[in-house]
């Protein structure tokens, strides 16, 4: 369970992005029914999770963490970081398909 989270720093989020909660829901992949279990502080995020609200609020996923009460950071979820893991995967893929088809 979350340490604690903080409601209203997301519902303010998410007034400035014009997004329900619903909508909200349906864009990060949540259900309905989880997002309102996390909204009670009765589920803890997944990093997933994190890091999907982190990118439709524009925020970090260490201020996600955080404002969501979970303990420690997420590591990696910060968008740049998922960046460069994301060219490290199409470089070694690109390399690979070189191999296979030289």
């Amino acid at each position: 369970m979350a340490l604690f989270f903080d409601q209203s720093w997301f519902e303010a989020r998410l007034a400035e992005r014009s997004l329900s909660r619903a909508g909200f829901a349906a864009a990060a992949g949540v259900s309905d029914a989880d997002l309102a279990l996390i909204w009670k502080d009765q589920r803890e995020l997944s990093a997933r999770e994190v890091a999907a609200f982190a990118e439709l609020l524009g925020v970090t996923g260490a201020e996600i963490a955080h404002r969501a009460g979970i303990a420690t950071p997420t590591p990696g979820a910060d968008p740049l970081s998922r960046i460069a893991a994301l060219e490290r995967r199409v470089a070694a893929l690109e390399a690979e398909i070189a191999r296979l088809t030289g």
